[in-house]
Order: C-alpha cells, then sequence, then structure tokens
C-alpha cells in the first residue's frame, strides 16, 4: 500500500498531464502484480463502497484521540472533509505498517457484513498502524469519497505505455465494472482471455460541444445531422445467444431496461448497436425525469411498465456479424443500421435516429433554437466519413445544444465545500418568491470565479442569521441568475419543481432580492415546455 501512496502523492503534487502518466508507469513497474490490478481499478473509479456509518468513524476518533465530540465535530466543519479531520486527529503511529493493497480492499469489503463492535476493532487496529498519508488514504477508503485527480484516460494512457498496447485496446478491456478479486493483468489485457468476455461493450464515442459558429464546419452536406435526444447513451449487444445493455456509465442495465431482453432471440449475434435509450409513449418522447423515477424503483410493476416504457433511438452500429466495423466511414455504418432496423421485428422498442435535412446552417440554427418544440436539446452533428473513435474527440462529432433556461434565485442558506474549497462557503440554495415568501427551489455549487467565491464567503461570514450544523442562513439580499437544461414538476421539493444540470451563471449585483423571479415563472416555465410539445 505505501507504494500506492506515493503514488497518490506524485499525482497530487502535479497538474502536469504527462507527469501523472509517468507517475502511474512508474507504479506498474515495480508493484506486484496483484496490487496492480487494485490499484488501476480505485484509479478508475472501480473502488469499494463506503463500509461504515460515518457517525460511528467519528465517535471511534473521539474516542481513541480523547478529544470530545463536538469538538471533533466542529473541526470537521472547518476541514470539510472527514477523512482528514480524522487523520489529523489520531495520535500517530511510530513506526508505521505497511499491507497489500488487495489486503485492505478486501478487508474493507468484508467490514461491511461485520458486527459493529468487530468493525470497530478492525479500523482501530488499522489506525494504530497508519500514519501521515497512508492512513489519509485508508481513511478516504473508509469514508467512500477516495478521489484522485487523475482522470481514467491517463491511466488508459499509462497502461498502454506499460503493456505497449494501444490505447483503445486499453479502454476496451477495462469497460463495465469488473471484478479486481476475479481479474488479474493477463485476464484484463491478454488477447487469449478476451473471447470469454463477449459482455463487454465497447469504448463510447463522445461529442464535443460546438460553442462557434456551424459555418466554420464547412459545407453542410458533409455532415449529418440528427436531433440531441435527453436519455441514457447507451450499447445493446447481442452475443453468444445472450444480450447486455450498457449505459455510458458502464453499468448493465439489464434489469431496469427490460423491454430490450427479448432481442436476444430476434437480433443475429455479433450485433452490437449505440443509441439513446429514453422514455416514449404515444410516438414521443417523455421527460426525463420519469426515466430517473423508473430507474429508482427496485422493481418494476406492470404499471410502470405501462406508464414509462422505453425504447432506443438507434444511431450507430458498431458490430455486425461479429465483426468490429468501428473503422466504417458513418455514412456506411448509417446505411447497414437502416438495413438492420428495417430487416428484424424488433417490436418498436429499437427506433431510427432521423437524420434533420436542411437546406442552409440558418435552418439548423432555427431548429437548434426551438429544439425544446421538438423533444430535443439541439442538434448532432457528426461527419459522414467519421469513424467510430474512442472518448472525445474534437472535429468530427459535435453536439449544438439550445441555450439553457435561466432565472434569478436569492441566496438563503450557505455550507462550506469540499477539497480546495473546504475553507469557503460555495455550496448554495436558492430561492424564488410566493406570496411575498422565499421558498427554496435549488442548489448550485459552480459558475463563479474563486475572487467573486471569496468576497461572497465573506459576506455570508458577516450576513449569517443563523446555523443549522455546516449550514448557514444567511440575510436574503444577494442575488444570482442560475442556468438549467430542464425543469419539471417534483413532489419532493418544496417548491414543487425539480431542476436538471442547474449551475450559476453570474451574480446579479445590479438586481434587489425583491426581483427575484418568482415560483409563478417557474411553473410558467413547465407550462410553456408543454405547450409547445403538444
Amino acid at each position: 500500500m505505501r507504494k500506492f501512496v506515493e503514488l497518490i502523492e506524485a499525482i497530487d503534487s502535479t497538474t502536469k498531464t504527462n507527469q501523472k502518466v509517468d507517475a502511474i508507469l512508474r507504479y506498474l513497474q515495480i508493484a506486484g502484480e496483484e496490487d496492480k490490478v487494485f490499484a488501476i481499478a480505485i484509479l478508475t473509479g472501480n473502488k469499494p463502497r463506503r463500509p461504515i456509518k460515518t457517525t460511528d468513524l467519528r465517535v471511534w476518533a473521539s474516542e481513541m484521540s480523547d478529544t470530545p465530540l463536538w469538538l471533533l465535530e466542529e473541526c470537521y466543519y472547518v476541514v470539510g472533509d472527514l477523512a482528514e479531520t480524522i487523520t489529523l486527529t489520531i495520535p500517530p503511529s511510530m513506526p508505521q505498517k505497511d499491507f497489500s493493497l488487495k489486503g485492505v480492499f478486501e478487508d474493507i469489503i468484508i467490514l461491511r457484513t461485520d458486527q459493529p463492535a468487530v468493525q470497530k476493532l478492525k479500523v482501530l487496529s488499522y489506525w494504530s498502524a497508519l500514519s501521515g498519508s497512508s492512513l489519509f488514504v485508508f481513511n478516504k477508503f473508509l469514508t467512500g469519497n477516495f478521489r484522485v485527480g487523475v482522470s481514467k484516460k491517463l491511466v488508459v494512457k499509462a497502461i498502454a505505455k506499460y503493456l505497449n498496447y494501444d490505447e483503445a485496446v486499453i479502454e476496451h478491456r477495462l469497460m463495465g465494472k469488473w471484478n479486481p478479486f476475479e481479474e488479474t493483468m493477463g485476464t484484463l489485457f491478454a488477447e487469449e482471455h478476451l473471447e470469454g468476455k463477449h459482455f463487454l461493450p465497447y469504448p463510447f464515442y463522445l461529442a464535443y460541444a460546438l460553442e462557434g459558429n456551424p459555418r466554420e464546419l464547412g459545407d453542410l452536406t458533409d455532415w449529418i445531422l440528427e436531433a440531441k435526444l435527453d436519455g441514457i447513451r447507451g450499447q445493446l449487444i447481442v452475443r453468444e445467444d445472450e444480450i447486455f445493455v450498457w449505459s455510458r456509465g458502464e453499468d448493465l442495465m439489464n434489469e431496469k431496461f427490460v423491454e430490450f431482453l427479448p432481442l436476444k432471440d430476434i437480433l443475429p449475434n455479433g450485433t452490437v448497436l449505440d443509441g439513446e435509450i429514453i422514455p416514449w409513449k404515444n410516438d414521443r418522447p417523455l421527460d426525463f425525469q420519469l426515466m430517473q423515477t423508473r430507474i429508482g424503483r427496485k422493481n418494476l410493476s406492470k404499471k410502470i411498465l405501462e406508464d414509462i416504457p422505453l425504447v432506443m433511438i438507434c444511431y450507430d452500429v458498431l458490430e455486425w456479424q461479429g465483426n468490429d466495423i468501428r473503422d466504417w466511414p458513418l455514412a456506411k455504418r448509417r446505411q447497414l443500421l437502416m438495413e438492420i432496423l428495417a430487416t428484424y421485428p424488433v417490436n418498436g422498442v429499437l427506433l431510427l435516429s432521423e437524420e434533420k435535412i436542411f437546406n442552409n446552417w440558418e435552418e439548423a440554427e432555427l431548429y437548434r433554437n426551438q429544439a425544446r418544440q421538438y423533444f430535443s436539446e439541439g442538434l448532432m452533428i457528426k461527419n459522414r466519413n467519421s469513424p467510430y473513435e474512442v472518448g472525445r474527440k474534437r472535429g468530427k462529432w459535435w453536439k449544438w445544444k439550445t441555450d439553457a433556461m435561466t432565472i434569478d434565485g436569492v441566496l438563503i442558506y450557505a455550507q462550506s465545500g469540499h477539497g480546495r474549497r473546504a475553507n469557503l462557503f460555495t455550496d448554495y440554495t436558492f430561492a424564488v418568491w410566493d406570496n411575498g415568501a422565499l421558498v427554496p427551489f435549488t442548489k448550485a455549487y459552480s459558475g463563479l470565479t474563486d475572487k467573486e467565491l471569496i468576497t461572497i464567503d465573506n459576506w455570508i461570514k458577516r450576513n449569517t442569521i443563523d446555523k443549522f450544523g455546516p449550514v448557514r442562513s444567511v440575510k436574503p439580499e444577494l442575488v444570482f441568475e442560475l442556468a438549467f437544461e430542464g425543469i419539471n414538476l417534483s413532489s419532493r421539493h418544496k417548491s414543487g419543481v425539480a431542476l436538471r444540470f442547474p449551475r450559476i451563471v453570474r451574480w446579479r449585483r445590479d438586481k434587489p432580492a425583491l426581483e427575484a423571479n418568482t415560483k409563478e415563472d417557474l411553473l410558467h416555465l413547465i407550462n410553456a415546455k408543454h405547450e409547445s410539445t403538444r
């Protein structure tokens, strides 16, 4: 584990991507074979879930350090990170004991099923044997908040260098939620083991946001334009008489997306389709919020399946008759996709993504500006000759989204952030007016500059009305413009509405609180959306 901790320190000590890659490469060259697999799992987000209640961890740390619990809680609010607070509170261990990364990972997983008394003994034994960064990393595992400043792309790059493989091959082998206890470096990456992993999806090809003038892309006829739909990106795989439905988040969704399971007896083996999975009824999309509601259900009742049926809007075919055809030009892949959907009785659960035909870029821009009237978020713009690449590549696939909706809200609550923002109040709750009273309607964390955050933090400390643990209630004076991608009615929120992807656009220093928007304005946006889609 000490080598892994040194790796984390090396990654955190630089902002240069090449140095991060080199640090991972050096670790792979010196670590034990088993620990390499677990390090790759952790670095790519496949970390153990929190095994213990954080309240228990705080009590145990208080007892072990002889620190009053109230004081430890106050320290936690200031530090902003429980793992760091515990690490700073517990007396250092001298000398430290080293553990294998696999052993630590295994113990943390077993902790989840232990009785509290056994959990306490095991945790205290680790706390007594670790210090400094090793103790901090262990505590991050315990709290379930371990994050490292490296992307999966950089991990893939380092592994590719270590094994002398193509990066696309490494990316493919790491797809899905694989179990590090069941894998070795050989079973993960060796060619002879790939045949037994017929369930693996391909790495998704992602589009860049188009921020400039689309006319700079050249001749419109060189591009295929499709509606950008609001759903869950997915791949549908039929191999060896089995079907697998993967989300872009690399979750296997067979149990949630049951509509597609009969396709294993309809589509031929060796078929992989890419598309957007959306709720669909009466020949049109339903609100994405309904899909989230359905996914959140533990059991899918007959009524849920009838009320919120799903389809896949297909826009690509990646494998056909067992052959990887991602290097074909998009126009050729799309022609094959049209033939597949026309040939096989897919029972209405697979629909072709319609190509939007415009005479010029001006017509395309008009559609993009009015996209919500057509149940979409804008346009996807794809080069007709583009292969299906890996990850986010600039130049061949673009997403051109319609402008976000905006509303002006009043800051009423603030809470400290995390990480480098732990000493600043950066997590905000906003309200709108409803019959003369302010009603909270959303939270937002991003969009302000560091200078603005410091200024607002100072204002919050001077204008606090009340404290509720880490949360401060402030004078309702500051107004902010908030942007969001969608809005729906919600019984779970006090305001009765829920926003999709809210963020701060700007601090409205020019606007007094009384001129902020109202709940009626939010409801008007919902009504306008529904009117435009009838």
